[in-house]
């Protein structure tokens, strides 16, 4: 009997060249699926400078109804915007507070809040059109896709936060939105923005093997930088950064007396309506913050010179101390729009690294 003739060794056998196939075809699936995320990340961050600007002039109850469909389209006539100038004239933000507004001051300020509703429906449509590009394509595990799902169930809650954030402002006696609800705003926003960076992020492949240390660390610095976050967002709701306007001390004092700081009553109001308090804790905030960056640096750095959580630490400690500079900036110049902005846009830059870092090194402490 003649023996079987094995095939040449140089042959590939065809289940390797599929597995090869798809593995390229993965790769470039994830490259695409990581630049839909990262467009969405950056309208994300406009949205939260042009939402900042729209605070920042006055312009956030400059329309009094939320109309998602129809209200894309903006006055078209003479008619139209007298219309709509009516409605801006029976909220008590105008009775209260720009009584005898004539109708050019009205159009700039409906312009800024007509361009941030719009941005908004803008991201939801990119944001739509990618799910279901991968949904349909299956071009990520069921799990991965489900996830995904519930980023944009935060993103349309983010948008409800909104609307609720604004009909406080349209209440009998208000001239502002409730500090609370334009906190609520961005805070989620916030969650928003860092689920889709460490999610991009984490489709990334990693450059290079990373010891797995400075977990928890990670994860303090994060938890850290939302909470600033949220106390920047009581700052602006409440107009404390219009006070205090000297730095270290407040009002001559590096702590001001317990009858200042808890003024009001009941004790909770103080932490969102009372100036003072408000303003202290966000103080606080951005010392303890930078102290907690500022170690996170010196122990990384220790147990794992060069490498690539210690250069991470190193940014961001770099970029608290730039955005604290900044904040003491903005509050001495009595917060003109543009370090307002600024501000509120290098927040947005040290919570992205905060998530990188956090995504990286959970990327390196899995087996």
């Amino acid at each position: 009997m003649r023996a079987r003739r094995s095939p040449p060794a140089t042959e590939s056998p065809p289940v390797t060249l599929a597995l090869d196939q798809t593995r390229a075809e993965a790769k470039a699936d994830h490259a695409g699926i990581r630049r839909w995320l990262w467009i969405v990340a950056a309208l994300v961050f406009l949205m939260v400078v042009v939402g900042g600007a729209t605070r920042l002039t006055g312009s956030g109850l400059s329309i009094t109804e939320w109309k998602p469909i129809t209200g894309a389209l903006p006055p078209l006539s003479a008619d139209a915007w007298a219309e709509e100038f009516g409605k801006y004239r029976a909220s008590p933000q105008y009775q209260l507070l720009n009584e005898g507004m004539s109708l050019g001051e009205f159009q700039f300020i409906y312009w800024w809040e007509w361009g941030h509703r719009q941005l908004g429906r803008f991201i939801g449509l990119i944001y739509l059109a990618g799910f279901l590009v991968v949904a349909l394509r299956r071009l990520l595990p069921a799990r991965q896709v489900v996830t995904l799902f519930g980023m944009g169930l935060l993103l349309g809650l983010q948008g409800a936060i909104g609307w609720i954030m604004v009909a406080s402002g349209l209440q009998p006696g208000m001239i502002a939105v409730a500090p609370v609800k334009l906190t609520l705003h961005l805070t989620f926003a916030g969650l928003f923005f860092a689920s889709v960076v460490a999610f991009a992020t984490a489709l990334t492949p990693l450059r290079r093997v990373e010891p797995p240390r400075g977990r928890a660390s990670a994860w303090l610095l994060l938890l850290l930088l939302f909470v600033q976050v949220a106390l920047g967002g009581l700052v602006a709701g409440s107009k404390a950064g219009f006070t205090f306007n000297t730095w270290p001390l407040m009002d001559g004092a590096l702590v001001p007396p317990g009858s200042q700081l808890f003024a009001q009553t009941p004790f909770w109001e103080n932490f969102v309506d009372n100036v003072a308090l408000v303003q202290f804790n966000h103080r606080l905030g951005a010392y303890v913050l930078f102290a907690v960056a500022l170690w996170n640096v010196l122990r990384l750095r220790r147990a794992a010179p060069g490498s690539g959580s210690a250069k991470r630490s190193t940014a961001i400690a770099g970029l608290v101390l730039a955005q604290s500079a900044l904040g003491i900036v903005t509050l001495l110049l009595v917060v003109p729009l543009w370090a307002g902005l600024a501000h509120q846009a290098l927040g947005f830059a040290v919570l992205a690294m905060g998530v990188v870092h956090v995504t990286r090194t959970e990327q390196a402490a899995r087996p």
